[in-house]
């Protein structure tokens, strides 16, 4: 079974240009660090609509970085007015649901049966 690992990914678009957001383990910890907030407790906050502001563009800055990073593309880090500047392109609900969608993924790793469609059945 082929495999990406713990990854959860989305992607925003605005201005004509895509924005991937990435979190992996190492990125939810970052995330943890800086919110000052478990990665449980962040989620029970999205799953009751409790996220605020400086939240999301604090999991935003963070994700955007680790797609950065993971991509190799040079250039400078992220900054948190960077990430604020997308939320306010494609407005708050929007910019909560990517990343909310990708630290799910996270979150649910390993928890489904994941196959993959080229591998042939097993023989009977």
């Amino acid at each position: 079974m082929a495999t990406k690992g713990a990854r959860g990914e989305a992607f925003l678009e605005a201005d004509g240009q895509s924005y991937p957001i990435l979190f992996t383990n190492r990125a939810v910890v970052e995330a943890e660090q800086r919110t000052g907030k478990a990665f449980l407790h962040l989620l029970r906050q999205a799953t009751q609509g409790e996220l605020g502001m400086g939240d999301v563009a604090s999991l935003l800055l963070t994700g955007l970085e680790a797609a950065r990073r993971d991509s190799h593309a040079s250039g400078k880090p992220y900054q948190i007015n960077q990430a604020f500047d997308l939320i306010d392109a494609v407005g708050f609900q929007q910019a909560a649901a990517a990343v909310i969608a990708a630290l799910t993924e996270v979150l649910t790793f390993g928890t489904t049966e994941d196959t993959d469609e080229t591998e042939a059945p097993p023989a009977q």
